[in-house]
């Protein structure tokens, strides 16, 4: 059997003969809040050469339609088959923070040819994010600058860095439930999904068809809990499970990556990666003379004593390479299909700089420029004109949106057993909730919504896990799909944050899942052709790895390294 008919023989249709179970109803206030709305006017322009722009003015608060509005910036790229077309795709990156209007933009680098050609691709920006209104919570950029200077690192290492850090969080907290409290207090992902509604329905689709990435996971069960029945179709990869991301009663005082386990999942995957590293050998990962996974910690360890000078940068002065920035730069690898080679040659061209041996002198220069050019991709220039709101606009959903503790004080011991627990990453994830401790961060949406997030929708929602995604834990998604009573988990073996893109078994299930509503056998399981070491990490289905990423939100490139990582 061809591996095309393989993947078809995988899909299960809707049974014909057998009704199925009726689906939750929006509830009346939720039914209320967004119906009562008129359909913005939706004044499209060409822009960006083949696609259409447009803002919609929608209701601030939801309980006050006729109160104050947020302007929320969409793009729409038609379907390139006008007369077979089906309605319209939304999307979301992630983050919280990412651009849905980017990522429209760049669908055509990741989407198949069959849902090109029948969806009208559509994009918003959730309030306070890119081009819809921004959250702003300082009133300068100077003043953006001097409260934030501390958070410019990937994550604090030691006492000092912590206790400047924890004062940068805390002016974030209370700038953001001061300055910017109006659009922070309203910027919870169930707001998100009430603007998503409304456009749903200004753009002519009786339900909604979506694909979200990462926190765009959070946002899809977000709707499909508060409008179950006008799911048609929602495709989640790279899952949250939305209880972990809200915590309850129980483990609202946990950090929130204690109840993700983002950092077990980036340490898991580092230690298989290395593990396998081991087996390939020296002709495929140069870490391979020795114990891998001992060359690492090596590194680390020597960094946390002293940095590495690499040289000088036009825009960053003097660039030195810190233990924090070095485990910054293993994550953003662990996010791509390449993470091994990646990860290992980053490691070696550490280690060559560490040695220090006369007799090394070349392999060492070559080693720090290298080195050198890895670390000024990574950063991003120091805050400037214009205002740079992208950390604002992570916090102010993720801080609204969750259960935290109080004091901000309280990190550096959580993040440090966090760190214990999975090491490298405990830290790096834990320290990225540290604006939201609850003592200063006092903005509240007292519409968030906080469960059930266990309706039954008119629809499957489908869910894409995969084993080795540094950001989302494969185990929330599997937690996520069991809370849906109506969904199906698809499972991948890739490497990289998310899943669709990385082989035509995942590809052909998600569109045929969105085009079709055919969901992929329980327990089915992609193997995708890109594994470490192979020397396989290239092309596949006619697009690749990159031209998916353009879209999706990778840490920490997406912002100041303040930000820490994203999701």
């Amino acid at each position: 059997m061809t591996a095309a008919l393989m993947v078809a023989a995988s899909l299960v249709m809707p049974t014909a003969g057998h009704a199925a179970p009726a689906s939750d109803q929006t509830s009346a206030l939720e039914a209320q809040r967004v119906d009562s709305v008129p359909a913005p006017d939706l004044a499209w322009f060409t822009c960006y050469g083949t696609a259409q722009c447009a803002t919609a003015q929608l209701p601030l608060d939801y309980d006050e339609p006729q109160g104050e509005t947020v302007r929320i910036a969409v793009v729409r790229v038609k379907a390139r088959k006008p007369a077979s077309r089906i309605g319209s795709l939304f999307l979301n990156p992630g983050g919280p923070g990412g651009s849905g209007t980017d990522m429209a933009l760049a669908a055509s680098g990741f989407l198949s040819d069959a849902v090109l050609d029948r969806f009208d691709i559509v994009g918003f920006d959730p309030r306070g994010v890119g081009s819809s209104d921004a959250l702003k919570c300082f009133p300068t950029t100077r003043d953006q600058s001097v409260a934030l200077a501390r958070m410019n690192v990937f994550f604090p290492y030691g006492a000092k860095e912590e206790s400047g850090y924890i004062r940068s969080a805390q002016a974030l907290g209370r700038g953001c439930s001061g300055t910017g409290a109006a659009l922070a207090g309203a910027m919870s992902t169930a707001e998100a999904a009430r603007d998503m509604d409304v456009l749903r329905r200004t753009l002519g689709d009786a339900k909604l068809t979506y694909l979200g990435f990462s926190y765009g996971t959070a946002l899809g069960q977000y709707y499909a809990n508060m409008f179950p029945d006008r799911v048609r179709a929602l495709a989640l990869d790279g899952v949250i499970d939305p209880v972990s991301w809200v915590g309850t009663d129980t483990t609202g005082g946990q950090l929130q990556d204690d109840r993700l386990r983002s950092a077990d999942g980036a340490y898991r995957a580092l230690t298989k990666l290395l593990e396998r590293c081991d087996r390939a050998g020296v002709k495929r990962c140069e870490l391979a003379k020795g114990d891998p996974a001992k060359r690492f910690a090596a590194v680390a360890r020597k960094l946390r004593a002293k940095p590495l000078v690499l040289g000088k940068d036009p825009v960053n002065g003097t660039v030195r390479l810190t233990y924090a920035l070095f485990i910054g730069l293993t994550l953003s690898a662990l996010y791509t299909p390449m993470a091994g080679d990646m990860v290992t040659q980053m490691t070696a061209e550490v280690e060559t700089m560490q040695a220090g041996s006369a007799a090394k002198a070349r392999l060492r220069a070559a080693a720090g420029t290298a080195l050198l050019d890895r670390v000024t991709q990574l950063r991003t220039p120091a805050r400037d004109f214009p205002y740079d709101n992208s950390l604002e606009a992570f916090a102010g959903v993720m801080c609204t949106d969750g259960r935290h503790p109080a004091d901000a004080t309280r990190w550096p011991a959580l993040t440090a057993a966090a760190d214990r627990r999975a090491p490298y990453f405990g830290r790096a994830w834990g320290w990225s909730s540290a604006p939201c401790a609850g003592q200063t961060w006092t903005a509240q949406d007292e519409d968030a919504y906080l469960g059930p997030f266990d309706r039954r929708t008119s629809a499957p929602v489908l869910f894409v896990g995969n084993y080795w995604d540094p950001a989302t834990n494969y185990r929330e998604a599997v937690s996520a799909s069991k809370l849906l009573p109506n969904s199906r988990l698809l499972t991948s073996d890739n490497w990289g944050h998310t899943a669709y893109g990385t082989s035509t078994c995942v590809n052909r299930a998600v569109d045929a899942y969105l085009l079709r509503g055919a969901l992929p056998r329980a327990g089915t399981l992609c193997r995708s052709p890109m594994q470490p070491f192979t020397g396989d990490n290239g092309m596949f289905f006619g697009r690749n790895a990159a031209a998916a990423d353009a879209g999706k939100q990778l840490p920490p490139i997406a912002g100041p390294l303040g930000a820490g990582p994203r999701l």
